[in-house]
């Protein structure tokens, strides 16, 4: 696999990280707490569970690739704990 098609599909599930913690949070937890409707949130936190992992994965993957510095390294993972971070991710260094 070259490494476009591998920063490809890390774009991508940065992207799709990003949206599934923002319905998480936005969507998910208020319908799970303000109206006790949990079942949201175990389908789309087990999604964001999945991205997440796959996020982190990705970034430790094209860390030697795209050349990073460790603190670049360090604040792609801090970002995805953050609700717009893979975004700022995607346009800031892919």
């Amino acid at each position: 696999m070259t490494l476009e098609n591998q920063v490809r599909i890390f774009k991508w599930v940065s992207i799709l990280e990003g949206i599934s913690f923002l319905v998480l949070l936005l969507i998910a937890m208020p319908l799970k707490y303000i109206w006790d409707l949990p079942q949201m949130v175990q389908v789309i936190g087990m999604a964001h569970g999945i991205l997440f992992v796959g996020y982190i994965l990705g970034a430790f993957l094209l860390f030697r690739p795209l050349q990073w510095k460790l603190s670049t390294l360090m604040i792609v993972c801090a970002s995805s704990v953050l609700p717009l971070g893979p975004f700022y991710v995607e346009r800031k260094y892919l």
